[in-house]
Parts: structure tokens; sequence; C-alpha cells
């Protein structure tokens, strides 16, 4: 059984970091690609970033230069760092990946981003 679980959310003030992490399990998730997705109050879930392991890793322009994605093979992880955040940048972030013609997520961590 696929299973995604995400940590690493939490309230900070704006220009503060954090860094998200998602551990996949029941699968491996070498040559496979993963995303995180963000859904703030009242708006539709957006793709913020992309990492292909062994491959490219891209990142949406709306947070591009202020997060990173990377991934640990070895540890079937994905993160995602968070520098400067904004306020805008509050929402409830999960963790995706693509298998079998289905899309698997987590459950999803909250960032709050205070000024």
């Amino acid at each position: 059984q696929v299973r995604l679980v995400e940590s690493g959310g939490g309230s900070v003030h704006v220009g503060g970091s954090l860094r998200l992490s998602c551990t996949a399990s029941g699968i491996d998730v070498g040559g496979k690609a993963m995303a995180w997705y963000r859904q703030a109050p009242g708006k539709e879930r957006e793709l913020v970033a992309t990492f292909s392991f062994g491959g490219a890793s891209n990142v949406e322009d709306s947070v591009k230069g202020r997060f990173t994605i990377s991934g640990d093979n070895a540890k079937n992880t994905v993160y995602l760092e968070m520098n400067r955040l904004k306020p805008e940048d509050t929402a409830v972030y999960y963790c995706n990946i693509p298998l079998w013609n289905r899309q698997f997520w987590g459950q999803g961590t909250q960032v709050t981003v205070s000024s």
C-alpha cells in the first residue's frame, strides 16, 4: 500500500524558513517523480515543485528563487526548502506521486506565514 507522510509545517513570520519532508512507503521512489502542491483557503490546489529521482527538478515561477525541492532516494523522501516566506505562501502543502494512472496524496501539512 502506497503511503505518503508529510512533516515540517508550522507557523512562521514573514521572511522565515521551513523545510517540509515527505516520506513514501510501500514503493521505491527510484526513477519516479514526486511533487509538492499547496492549497490556500478558498483556492484551488496548485503545483509548487516537482522532483524526478535521477532526473530534473522544477519549481514554479511563483516560488522560484525562494523554494528548493530535493530528494533522497535512500530515504524515499522528497524535501521542500522554503525561504523568505510570504503571507501568500500560507496553505496546506501536499505531497504527491503519480503511479499506475493514479494520483497518491499525503494528508497535508499546514504552513502559516504571519506578518
